[in-house]
Order: C-alpha cells, then structure tokens, then sequence
C-alpha cells in the first residue's frame, strides 16, 4: 500500500485517476502533518468536486505542539472541515471510525446498503498507509474492482467502508521552498534536493528565528545559540561524526539534525499556526 508521485507527468496522471474515483466515492480522507498543515497539504482535492466531503486527518499529532494543534483544528472546524487530531502509530481514531460508520445508512430486512467508499488522499510519508492500515486492518486483502470505477485501482475492505489506495503527490510546479521544508519532517527527500548540510543549516535558522531550538539543545546539551555551521560543528562533535584528522562530517552532523528533527527528538513543535504566512517564504 502507498506510492510516490513525483514527476508532473506522473502527478497529472494520478490526480486524473483520483479525480475518476470521484463518482464511486462517499468521502475524501485527507492526511496532513499536525507539525505543518499547511505546509502538508494535498494538491490532489482540486482534482474532486466541491460537493465530496472532504475530512482531514493531523497526523504525528503526538509531535507537534498541542496548543497549536488545537488552533488548527479550530481554524479547520470555522470553515466546514471535520478535523481528527491523531498518533496513526496507535491506529485509527475511534471518533474517525465512528463518524465514518455513522455515514452508512442503516439497513433494514429489505435492503442491504453498501459499505461507505472513500479515498485516503495526502503528500508522501504523512500516514496514508497507516491511516489505511487502521481503517482496514494490517492483513486487510484488495478486493476485487467496482464496476465503472477507473482500472488499476485498488480498493481494501473495512467493516464499514471500502478505502481507494492512493499514491502518495508532491507537486512539482510548487515553490522550491517549500520541497526543502518538506525535507525536514521527512516528507521528501532532502539528498534529492540539495546537501543535507544545507539543509539542516536552513532548518536550524528556521527554529532559531521561531524560538524552537531549544529542543536541540536539550537533546544533545549543547549551546544552540550561535551560527547554524557552529551548531552543526556542535552536532558532529558530540555525536562522533568525524572525518580523518578530528574534522567534523557536515554532511552526516547534518542528516543527523533533520532525521531528529523528523523522529519528534528535539520535543513537541509546530513549524507554522493559521493566519501565518506560509512558512516556506521566509526561507531565501
């Protein structure tokens, strides 16, 4: 379960694919990073009518700041959104399954109703497979094709809904900025995009101006308060990560701050909160 979508060919093929389930589907299910909604969302939901129900999913909410979080879910709550705040390593929200159950009508001795068909839909490593997985089952087998439904689609059964697989798009027409942002909660490729060295310096910058480095300096007691190459210099000699001759590795100091970053080790964050600028602006 889960695909990549990388390239523009590829994303416009895929969102033309989603866009085809639209007439078989019930429900939109999309997953979102709590650390950046905004940062994190889909580019496919302009690919399905506005008269689909779309419900979003803050996944890792377990890692991002919680006070935050809450504000997202307002801000979501205000403009129609159903909103479900989750750890998908524990599983599916109960309330998530409940109110998906709750869409299926009730069946009578003369009818038999299908179950509720959604799609899971969202950008690459936010938790589509395990919000899948949670909905389904971990052992859950494809089911055989619907009927009118675009071929080569996937479809696993729940007790109380039939889930599209769906893979996992970035767009590659968006700012450049926001791919580099999108390295540092693992959500693409940073080696991909540039050095993880420059990365991680563009990333100790960003917390340092939002007054989140303290976390760093927490984890590896060290002084966080200097220059980014200081701070990755600080990184690499406290974790060992040395050349020949005593000079410290930048490039693995570096991948060591954005793996630790991305894994919730420097403690609970959020990289942006509603009615900021799109955090990805700031970066040059």
């Amino acid at each position: 379960m889960g695909r990549t979508v990388w390239f523009p060919g590829h994303m416009a093929k895929g969102k033309r694919q989603l866009g085809a389930l639209s007439s078989a589907l019930d429900l939109l299910l999309e997953v979102r990073d709590a650390r950046a909604p905004r940062l994190t969302a889909s580019p496919t939901l302009d690919a399905f009518p506005d008269t689909l129900p779309v419900w979003t999913v803050l996944s890792k909410s377990d890692l991002a700041n919680p006070d935050v979080t809450a504000e997202w879910t307002r801000y979501f709550n205000e403009r129609g959104r159903r909103v479900w705040p989750a750890d998908l390593r524990k599983g599916a929200p109960g309330a998530l399954k409940k109110a998906i159950a709750e869409m299926r009508p009730s069946s009578s001795s003369k009818t038999v109703y299908r179950e509720v068909r959604l799609a899971v839909v969202g950008t690459p490593n936010v938790g589509k497979s395990m919000l899948l997985n949670g909905l389904v089952g971990r052992k859950a087998a494809v089911v055989g094709g619907i009927p009118g439904v675009t071929k080569g689609v996937s479809w696993f059964k729940g007790s109380d809904c039939l889930v599209a697989d769906s893979p996992g798009i970035l767009d590659p027409h968006s700012d450049a900025r926001s791919h580099r942002m999108l390295s540092w909660i693992s959500s693409t490729r940073a080696q991909v995009i540039g050095s993880w060295a420059g990365h991680a310096s563009e990333c100790v910058a960003f917390l340092q101006r939002h007054g989140l480095i303290s976390g760093l300096s927490e984890a590896w007691g060290i002084d966080a308060s200097g220059d980014p190459s200081d701070i990755l210099e600080s990184v690499g000699r406290r974790l060992g990560r040395l050349l020949p001759g005593g000079i410290v590795d930048l490039e693995s100091s570096g991948k060591a701050v954005i793996e630790a970053l991305a894994a919730g080790k420097f403690g609970r964050l959020s990289l942006e909160r509603p009615g900021d600028a799109p955090p990805w602006s700031e970066l040059e």
